[in-house]
């Protein structure tokens, strides 16, 4: 904690410039755990300057040297795997368990993920007609990451970033800078020479505004909603600087009468619910066939009943709190609105869960007989609440699936392998998990529409932090 007021620019870290403090707090007990110094214009102008100047020399280093440094990244991860763990669980309130299992996890995962699509990454190349593609670090990257999965997002940015030469300005969710400071000490352990890695502390409005439009950033990545996703374009618009965005969902999981009914309702009730629905491409439109409609309707409020809300402390599979009052003043709003659009209510409801006074907990919730029209299943809720609308056939199936903005993820479950390679044919998402398929380590992510533009792992997740020349030889 000694370095949580503070930030990493230039190999050191350093006192920020801005006196502006915010309060760090538990979402499930509600205390103050740490403060921090949310970033004025000119710390983030100091960060990029580290970046700029580091890039310099960086951006020349061989990728046997990268691959080292990256190895030595590893091992420092895993000295400090069960820290970020911790830090995960009391700053956003996931629970311990799911804490090590999936967030700690993903930055070791998605690290590993890297480290093979390097020894497949081809830096140059000759074309068919003798000319030689060369790629080449972007730049300057500005890297903005959201609070629901932070260390996840965060490997997902730094690493491709170091890996391919570039160096970084890191603005981590304001709302969960335990373990972005943790790793930040990680990629210092590691060696990295001093500007290639930067971290400040910041809101959207200054920091992230800055950051967006600052001339000597190449390149922004940024994950968390569309509406700031569409600022930060627009921000970024005026330096033709890249832009990659990973932003909202609202996933539809279409479930035939032909797959195994008890399993795949039950396993989508828990994974809709799982990181307390906080995950941008939870299944939280459950589109079920008519045939099986009250079967399956039944199926899911058993499985909704068995949703326990716990103390992330904790060790099981429970769910814990949401991550600030703010969210869970808007699930709550979105719970009413359901009622009040005549969805039937089978699980939860508004409120917090018996004996949870203290901390944003918000009871499991499921609605049955959605229509698609309703606020509860177009808009991203961002919590525990999940909405099951009936379908006639595979037709009216896919054009629910289809109807809306956003297109980060799908979910399917039959028995009828030529029906799923036909429905995933048809949805417009970039990820369809099929039959409790779930995502790999390597294997690219991101959405269509208005849930975003590039890809985050594996190759392409590398190459979206790559500049391509070709070279024209007389």
């Amino acid at each position: 904690m000694d370095h949580l007021g503070k930030y990493y620019i230039g190999g050191k870290w350093v006192a920020p410039k801005s006196d502006r403090e915010m309060a760090v707090l538990n979402p499930a007990s509600e205390e103050r755990i740490g403060t921090i110094f949310l970033a004025s214009e000119a710390d983030v102008d100091d960060a990029v300057a580290a970046a700029r100047a580091a890039f310099e020399t960086y951006s020349r280093t061989s990728r046997d040297e990268r691959m080292a440094l990256l190895e030595r990244l590893m091992a420092a991860t895993l000295d400090r795997f069960e820290d970020l763990a911790q830090a995960i669980s009391r700053e956003m309130g996931a629970p311990i368990t799911m804490a090590r299992g999936a967030q700690a996890d993903a930055g070791t995962g998605h690290l590993q993920g890297f480290i093979d699509a390097m020894a497949r990454l081809k830096d140059r190349e000759t074309l068919a007609n003798g000319d030689v593609q060369v790629r080449e670090p972007i730049g300057v990257c500005g890297l903005i990451t959201p609070w629901n999965w932070p260390i996840n997002q965060i490997a997902l940015k730094v690493v491709p970033a170091l890996a391919t030469g570039c160096t970084c300005v890191l603005k981590p969710s304001e709302h969960t800078p335990l373990s972005a400071m943790i790793y930040a000490e990680i990629v210092e352990a590691a060696g990295y020479p001093a500007g290639v890695f930067n971290l400040i502390h910041g809101d959207g409005a200054v920091a992230g505004s800055r950051l967006s439009a600052h001339p000597d950033v190449d390149m922004v990545s940024f994950t968390g909603s569309t509406r700031a996703g569409k600022l930060i374009s627009k921000a970024a618009a005026d330096t033709i600087k890249r832009v990659t965005l990973e932003l909202g969902g609202k996933s539809p999981n279409l479930v035939f009468a032909d797959c195994d009914l008890e399993e795949r309702v039950t396993a989508s009730v828990n994974e809709c619910m799982f990181n307390t629905g906080q995950s941008c491409d939870a299944p939280t439109r459950l589109l079920v066939e008519e045939s099986c409609y009250d079967e399956a309707v039944d199926i899911a409020r058993r499985a909704g009943e068995a949703v326990t809300v716990g103390d992330p402390q904790e060790e099981g599979d429970h769910i814990g709190p949401l991550f600030d009052e703010i969210q869970y003043r808007r699930v709550q709003d979105l719970i009413e609105a359901g009622i009040a659009e005549g969805a039937r209510l089978l699980v939860g409801g508004p409120g917090k869960p018996e004996g949870r006074n203290a901390g944003w907990f918000c009871k499991p919730t499921i609605f049955a007989d959605v229509s698609n029209d309703m606020r509860i299943a177009r808009e991203e809720i961002f919590g525990p609440v999940l909405s099951i609308i009936p379908f006639r056939d595979e037709e009216a199936a896919i054009a629910i699936a289809n109807d809306t903005p956003y297109g980060l993820a799908a979910y399917l479950q039959t028995g009828d392998r030529e029906r799923a390679e036909r429905v995933a044919a048809r949805l417009r998402a970039g990820a369809i998990h099929i039959n409790g398929g779930g995502f790999n380590y390597g294997s690219p992510f991101g959405g269509y529409k208005q849930s975003g533009n590039g890809r985050e792992g594996g190759l392409l997740g590398l190459e979206d932090y790559q500049e391509v020349k070709t070279l024209h030889f007389g």
